[in-house]
């Protein structure tokens, strides 16, 4: 069924406005997170076991941000209808869809996947100084270096796309689905460039998440036997079934979507339902691995300071006498 104008303004305003909750929750974590030195600074060794390094927890909300912000490009509601991205050359609308599938494809979801599971690795490293400022850094470090191979699969793929088509060179030629970034189309009399995603980059991103996925539940069954009560297992089983079940989900809308046109509202549908699994991922993710430590971090600061409180009444109400010689001993 053809696109009516009504349905692409529909899915990216709607896009548009949980990409500004996203940040706007990344950007809260982001300064919630600073109290996560009280963690250590007060001796709490068992709940850092889910919290995990302060400085990967922010580099993943900063991917979630990079990831969120790129979809609003692959957008077709600026691509219509002379707006924003309507009046630049076709060529450079399709140079846009190329970014697109490098940054997020290629680039930004496969780190969110790394930084998850280093996150997730980090309580089983923590007596090698796992919370230290230097395996911070080598993570971080660690996260880029595992990223460039598909990175670099993925610029291959939109590089040699006119070439893989034509059949030229060395390269075999394959089904235009597998590589096409684009589709070209008239609207309005104009002639615009919508963004697809190309089967053989979702097909590369898929098999990076499932290699990643089983790893997971390799540390998640080893992370289980550290938790401290059923509240916290409860959230290590929660992102577990998050991955496990958002992430396919995604790989098989992207992989329907080169069924039909972009310009078709089946394939909105699909691109939508794609980004709204990848969101949800992000969301359950940043609150399970940011927020909720953090809050319990600053729960459990504030309990020991009211013990502290109450014991320092009884001792004084008790012990007025021994404060009052160690006052004269000092005096003296």
């Amino acid at each position: 069924m053809p696109l009516t104008r009504l349905v692409p303004d529909a899915f990216g305003v709607l896009t548009i406005c949980l990409v500004a909750l996203l940040i706007l929750l990344g950007l809260l974590c982001i300064a919630y997170s600073y109290f996560q030195s009280h963690v250590r600074k007060q001796g709490f060794i068992q709940l850092g076991y889910f919290t995990g390094p302060w400085i990967i927890r922010i580099i993943f909300i900063c991917f979630a941000i990079w990831w969120a912000v790129g979809e609003i490009f692959r957008l077709s509601l600026f691509r219509r209808h002379r707006r924003l991205l309507s009046g630049l050359d076709p060529t450079w609308q399709e140079n846009v869809c190329k970014w697109y599938i490098v940054s997020n494809l290629g680039f930004a979801e496969p780190c969110l996947f790394l930084a998850l599971m280093f996150l997730l690795r980090a309580p089983l490293k923590m007596d090698s100084g796992a919370m230290s400022g230097k395996w911070n850094r080598n993570t971080a470090g660690y996260i880029i270096l595992y990223c460039l191979p598909i990175l670099a699969l993925q610029l291959a793929v939109v590089l040699s796309e006119s070439r893989l088509n034509d059949g030229s060179g060395s390269y075999v030629k394959l089904p235009h689905d597998f590589t096409r970034t684009y589709s070209r189309v008239t609207i309005d009399h104009d002639q615009v460039a919508l963004c697809t995603y190309p089967l053989l980059s979702t097909i590369l991103l898929g098999v990076f998440a499932a290699v990643l996925t089983a790893y997971l539940f390799w540390l998640g069954r080893q992370i289980l036997t550290l938790v401290i009560n059923k509240r916290l297992q409860k959230r290590v089983y929660t992102l577990i079934f998050s991955v496990s079940s958002f992430l396919p989900l995604r790989i098989v809308m992207l992989c329907l979507s080169v069924l039909t046109r972009a310009d078709r509202i089946l394939f909105e549908a699909l691109s939508f339902l794609a980004f709204l699994s990848l969101f949800c991922f992000c969301v359950v993710s940043i609150c399970l691995l940011v927020y909720f430590p953090v809050s319990d971090s600053m729960a459990l600061r504030g309990r020991r300071d009211m013990d502290e409180d109450d014991r320092a009444v009884t001792e004084e109400r008790s012990g007025g006498g021994l404060k009052d010689r160690v006052w004269g001993t000092l005096v003296q």
